[in-house]
């Protein structure tokens, strides 16, 4: 479910995390949990090649479930989320 905030709390921000071909790794969820106790509110980028033995879905979900976070925007490659 997508938790609605006006785009302008989140539109300007940089993706603090980048998410690449090795997916999910615990290294990376670590610094995601980090960066949510940190900010509350953090943009993740996923490169194309995270997505290969995944669905764009699974993946999300995924990662919403490991962070127990809330999903605020998605387009694309780009999530947004809030702790």
């Amino acid at each position: 479910m997508v938790t609605k905030l006006n785009t302008t709390n989140y539109h300007h921000l940089d993706p603090v995390v980048r998410i690449g071909r090795n997916g999910l790794t615990d290294t990376a969820l670590a610094e995601i949990k980090l960066q949510l106790n940190k900010r509350k509110l953090i943009k993740i980028k996923f490169l194309s090649g995270a997505f290969d033995t995944k669905t764009k879905k699974a993946t999300f979900d995924e990662l919403l479930e490991k962070t127990r976070a809330k999903l605020v925007h998605k387009v694309g490659f780009v999530v947004v989320l809030q702790k």
